[in-house]
């Protein structure tokens, strides 16, 4: 099948559209691609699952997606984990009883294992044509190997199933049976165009006026950082929620990122709801009484002394089509509580001293760091509001549950920090890091990750005045003394030997990559006593 060739700077309407697969669905996908290659941008990505995944939403910090296309259970993986609209290429019911006759050329007894359910429709099939066959299901790569272990034993030579499977299968010495057909990618690739094209339309008829950079959200997902599991968690449900107009209520310390959290959430809605429509913040807790009333809902002229003259539109007018986030939401006067509720309800604003109410389309995301339901007890937040406005709950954890996450918040901080000051960081930064842990994870750090990246601004700053300074537990206790006092203790701090207790001369070697110099000025003794101490073992 021939086609015009591309224009390389013909990229502004076509579609863009990504391929996830790690099998032999890959060689299906660029078969297909070849086909589709004049109507839209496609790119195949050779990942799966959670490395798919984080691929994913940090290009697309920077780079436009319109949707991806997978299969089976990566398909269902990526579909909780990106804000792309993901198309799940699907084979057929013919699709599989093809596979199946073709799985029979090789054994009598043949294996199905499909994703999640099964196919009992097929047993029917089977017992027409002659064809003994055993259905397993799978939801993990584990419940994969196991079913394939099982078959395998009971004598199958030949598996039916999506990609994964059949890799499987023939790492186990069976034959692996696709059973996808180049009908069902075709199908797959239709339908994302299909989208495409109705996101299009969608767009221009919503399309407004550009927003304001002020009015921008400026952090995304990928600004989300760490790699425990409660950060995984976290964006799985940012990417989640943003799919939603409802409320969301976002609840953590101080320092935990809610905002950030409010804007990723922003950022990654569909086009209608989200990153080309307003992001309006305010501290409810930082405004006069007297004066948020009209900064939240607007004014009239002659509303009150002082008032604008003409008059003025307030936030929620501002983020009309976009998002307004309501920081510390707990310290909003019962008052307010009463008219924000009417909003929430009847989805228009009433200005101070106007008549004439204003219909508005806004999500509103709320975050606290007290406890509202103990404030809904205490009748100093009405518990009607708080329902309104905890539709859907984030909890965010602090970050002496992200004790995995130290270590790379610290480095990463660190460099942003010292890149700020016109400075580079250590070529052993991250041993040196690794070094520090100890440390950093017996502190409590009550103040979360924007304590920990305003201490990395400190430290950046001497270690921008002394290049050859290393970043020792030393350096770092004599920079930041509260780091020895550990969480909750009220006894000495940790002196600079407590610290580094523990570690022998050959550990901080091999930390160092064996760099003889890096690890004497880590430990802040001369090469000579370096080698003594090597060869003493200690």
């Amino acid at each position: 099948m021939s086609h015009p060739p591309r224009n390389p700077t013909d990229t502004t309407d076509k579609p863009v559209i990504w391929t996830v697969s790690v099998s032999r669905l890959s060689d299906l996908f660029r078969d297909i691609t070849l086909e589709y290659d004049h109507l839209a941008l496609i790119e195949p990505i050779h990942l799966g699952f959670d490395e798919a995944a984080r691929h994913i939403r940090e290009r697309m910090a920077t780079e436009r997606c319109d949707v991806v296309v997978a299969a089976g259970s990566n398909a269902a993986y990526l579909k909780g984990r990106v804000s792309a609209p993901v198309v799940v290429a699907k084979a057929s019911g013919f699709d599989v009883m093809q596979a199946l006759t073709r799985a029979r050329r090789v054994s009598p007894r043949i294996g199905l294992i499909t994703y999640q359910e099964s196919m009992p429709e097929l047993i029917e099939f089977s017992s027409t044509f002659g064809i003994t066959m055993a259905q397993r299901t799978y939801v993990t790569e584990e419940d994969a190997r196991a079913g394939i272990k099982e078959l395998k034993a009971a004598g199958v030579k030949a598996i039916v199933g999506a990609g994964l499977i059949t890799d499987l299968a023939e790492e186990a010495g069976l034959t692996g049976v696709l059973m996808y057909s180049a009908a069902s990618i075709r199908q797959a690739f239709d339908d994302a165009l299909e989208m495409t094209r109705l996101m299009q339309l969608e767009s221009k008829g919503r399309r407004r006026s550009a927003v304001p950079e002020t009015l921008r959200a400026r952090r995304g997902l990928v600004d989300l950082r760490g790699e425990s599991p409660a950060m995984e968690r976290l964006r799985q449900s940012v990417v989640l929620y943003a799919r939603s107009p409802a409320t969301v209520l976002i609840q953590g310390e101080t320092g935990t990122g809610k905002e950030l959290v409010a804007q990723a959430i922003h950022r990654e809605a569909p086009r209608n709801l989200g990153p080309n429509r307003p992001f309006v913040a305010v501290n409810c807790g930082a405004i006069a009484e007297s004066l948020l009333e009209s900064e939240l809902f607007g004014h009239e002229e002659g509303a009150f002394t002082g008032a604008r003259r003409g008059g003025h539109a307030g936030l929620f007018e501002a983020a009309n089509g976009g998002t307004l986030f309501l920081d510390e939401i707990g310290e909003m006067p019962l008052a307010l509580q009463t008219r924000l509720l009417r909003v929430l309800e009847e989805r228009e604003v009433m200005r101070v001293g106007g008549t004439r109410p204003v219909p508005i389309e806004v999500r509103v995301i709320s975050a606290t760091h007290c406890d509202l339901e103990a404030r809904v007890r205490e009748g100093r937040f009405r518990a009607d509001l708080f329902y309104r406005l905890a539709v859907l709950r984030l909890s965010l954890p602090p970050l002496r549950e992200r004790v995995d996450d130290l270590v790379l918040l610290a480095e990463w901080s660190l460099k942003q920090a010292l890149a700020a000051l016109g400075a580079g960081p250590h070529p052993n930064l991250h041993a040196e890091m690794a070094a520090c842990a100890p440390l950093l994870e017996a502190y409590g750090w009550p103040g979360n990750v924007r304590e920990l990246r305003n201490l990395m601004e400190r430290i950046a700053l001497f270690l921008a005045a002394e290049p050859l300074q290393a970043l020792t537990p030393g350096f770092l206790l004599s920079v930041a003394p509260e780091l020895g006092l550990q969480a909750g203790a009220s006894s000495a701090p940790l002196s600079p030997t407590t610290a580094a207790r523990g570690e022998s001369a050959a550990e901080v070697l091999a930390r160092f990559g064996g760099q003889r110099d890096a690890t004497a000025r880590y430990l802040g003794i001369s090469r000579t006593t370096l080698w003594r101490r090597l060869r003493a073992g200690t």
